[in-house]
């Protein structure tokens, strides 16, 4: 039976299927080669779950699925073999090696910006099911544009890459998401305002790929780059995002100052942006702002801090506002705060409102059902938490 495969050849079953080294997983554990290479032949247990929760969040898989428990649901299922298309789109060369399915006629300039406006509409309605079925034909066609006309269809590739690393990073897949986010940062070299674009979902993928450091210098550079001085609202909300990112990269390896400083930073551009905007596809204003000093404090820990300033944060009109994806991702930040306070009532609560505001960031993002996996097993978990575990296939592993 399926659940009767040891524990260590289910890591390295998943080690192997994300392209990881032994080395690079120790890396990423804190641990050695021999650690890893001990755990995978069954020589060493593992009898912590703290350890089981570590290695689970490496492999960017739920921890059920590690312990063979996990059922697939449908949508899992869906949500993997999708991926795996947005996988071939991005790793073939057809237009380099001149191949049939490159001299297929591209999209006028217009439908295809068009087709790319709508897969952000998608993105921030959190429409990921269908956005995960659109972006293959929208990436290749993207590419069809730029190569027949570089100029023109320049803005529509990068803004396809962008979307696209985006919705990788909901799924856990940091590594694929570098690589749409790198094509970006390629076609926009030369071009400052679209690199700085790009350079928002390169600190993103980043820092899901536990790259905090680079993520801060490469967005920190980006933000400088354009400069703060122009009161053009879409430069302004670039920066602002911008410092955004370098600010939540730094509070992934504790640098308190450099957080401060930036969040600062981009407060005093959104002020003059003001809330209700949504310039290059960053909702940056005064709200988003909030919202990611929210984060902050959870990063750091300090969940009193965090959920008070939740709770000032969706007092504001802003909050609103803000995209479904947006909002609802903040909830599911917010239901970590609460469990780190031992508040299972409270992290459910965050849950349950972030699947009514948008269902498919709960129900397809791995991260969001590690929470959810987290709060089933607190011993005083509310029965409403059941309904939704139950409903999505999460066990408390």
């Amino acid at each position: 039976m399926e659940s009767e495969v040891p524990v260590g050849r289910r890591v390295a079953y998943w080690r192997v299927r994300r392209r990881m080294s032994q080395q690079v997983f120790a890396d990423r554990l804190g641990k050695s080669k021999s650690w890893v290479d001990k755990v995978e032949r069954g020589v060493r247990a593992l009898d912590k779950v703290s350890t089981l929760r570590d290695i689970a969040a490496a492999l960017r898989i739920d921890q059920a699925m590690l312990l063979g428990q996990d059922s697939r649901p449908l949508e899992v299922t869906t949500r993997v073999e999708g991926v795996e298309s947005i996988r071939a789109a991005l790793c073939a060369y057809d237009i380099a090696f001149d191949r049939p399915t490159a001299r297929r006629n591209p999209p006028d300039g217009a439908a295809l910006a068009g087709s790319v406006a709508h897969a952000w509409t998608s993105y921030q309605l959190a429409r990921y099911p269908p956005l995960i079925g659109l972006l293959p034909e929208l990436v290749a066609g993207a590419q069809r544009g730029y190569a027949r006309e570089p100029q023109e269809g320049r803005v529509s590739l990068v803004e396809a890459y962008r979307v696209t690393a985006s919705l990788l990073v909901k799924l856990g897949e940091a590594e694929l998401g570098w690589l749409a986010a790198d094509r970006a940062m390629s076609v926009a070299a030369g071009d400052p305002m679209l690199t700085a674009a790009a350079t928002v979902q390169l600190g993103q993928v980043l820092r899901a790929g536990g790259r905090a450091r680079e993520a801060g210098r490469a967005t920190l550079a980006a933000a400088y780059r354009i400069g703060q001085a122009d009161p053009d609202p879409a430069r302004l909300s670039l920066c602002g995002t911008l410092l955004v990112q370098a600010a939540l990269a730094a509070a992934r390896h504790g640098d308190e100052p450099a957080v401060a400083t930036r969040l600062d930073e981009a407060a005093d551009l959104a002020a003059e942006v003001g809330d209700g905007h949504d310039h290059q596809h960053t909702g940056f204003g005064p709200t988003a702002v909030a919202l990611a000093g929210v984060t902050v404090a959870v990063e750091s820990g300090t969940t009193d801090e965090a959920i008070a300033r939740h709770e000032e944060a969706i007092g504001r009109d802003g909050w609103r506002w803000l995209p479904p994806e947006h909002r609802a991702a903040h909830l599911i930040d917010v239901a970590r705060a609460y469990l780190q306070d031992a508040d299972p009532v409270g992290a459910t609560r965050m849950l349950l409102e972030a699947d009514r505001i948008a269902p498919a960031e709960v129900h397809h993002r791995p991260a969001a059902r590690q929470v959810l996996a987290d709060t089933l097993r607190h011993p005083d978990a509310p029965s409403t938490v059941l309904a939704l575990a139950a409903t999505l296939g999460v066990t408390r592993g």
